[in-house]
């Protein structure tokens, strides 16, 4: 089928690749590095980069090269397309719209890069609402209206066993990593305004991810929204969360249950839940 716009994203979106490929989303992988080695993060098996966190080995991350995106835009343009929607991690987590905005600027169609000012689902559902507009038909400024109302409308909670690894990717202070560690005080996060901030502290687990259900709830605010729960390495307790978010959510239209990306696992840390709440 052809359409007139192609939908590009990056990897954090977290988006299952079999979903990706249903919608003709392209995925621009970002970089992992763990220890001496690096890759596309998609290569890199949960297992792997658990033990690493665990064992302290250095791991890092790193957006994708310029590369990457020049030929995903002109492969786009080759296809015949009137122009690329390009819709990435929040500026300020990644470097990723910059190495974007760097290709964007040699290719032969209009490209449009989008900082969604948040990531994980919050991109994926953009993408995924960006590439069903494409395929009914839309131009380029309708698939931007599109991506730009799911972006900013969408809601991101984060649980996580410790803030350790978000310490150590220099995604918060060392005085704020000392949260709880002794009283099995477990963190709440929220992205507002495309930055990881403290939304409450929860003393254990079991309350903790009631507290993130309730929250949800709250966001969905009543009305018509996409739900998505991401884990990294803690499939059972996310399966666990989204059956209760059925029942907290009623206006709940789709459950997407995903793996979170291997780059905001490293920064989370095994045990990390992340719920997104997208209206429509």
């Amino acid at each position: 089928m052809f359409r007139r716009v192609a939908v590009v994203t990056d990897s954090t979106a977290s988006l299952p690749p079999e979903l990706a490929r249903r919608l003709g989303i392209t995925v621009v992988q970002l970089q992992l590095q763990m220890g001496e080695k690096s890759t596309d993060e998609a290569r890199v098996p949960t297992a792997d980069l658990v033990s690493a966190l665990h064992d302290r080995v250095q791991v890092t991350t790193a957006p994708p090269p310029s590369a990457a995106f020049f030929w995903t835009y002109q492969n786009a343009a080759a296809a015949g397309v009137e122009a690329v929607v390009s819709i990435h991690i929040s500026t300020e987590l990644s470097q990723t719209c910059a190495t974007a905005h760097e290709a964007a600027g040699h290719t032969r169609v209009p490209v449009h890069v989008v900082d969604s000012r948040s990531c994980g689902m919050s991109v994926g559902f953009a993408a995924i609402a960006a590439a069903e507009a494409a395929m009914a038909g839309a131009g380029p400024s309708e698939v931007l209206d599109v991506v730009n109302r799911r972006a900013t409308g969408s809601s991101s909670l984060i649980y996580v066993d410790t803030l350790e690894y978000l310490r150590r990717g220099g995604r918060i202070g060392a005085a704020q990593a000392l949260i709880g560690s002794a009283l099995s005080i477990k963190p709440l996060l929220a992205i507002n305004d495309g930055r990881i901030e403290p939304l409450e502290k929860v003393r254990g687990t079991d309350r903790a991810l009631s507290r993130l259900a309730a929250l949800t709830a709250q966001h969905a605010a009543g009305r018509p929204v996409d739900i998505a729960v991401e884990h990294f390495a803690s499939r059972e307790r996310a399966e666990n969360l989204i059956e209760r978010l059925h029942t907290e959510v009623p206006l709940g239209r789709e459950f997407l249950l995903a793996e979170t990306s291997a780059i905001i696992g490293a920064h989370v840390g095994p045990g990390a839940l992340g719920i997104t709440v997208s209206p429509h």
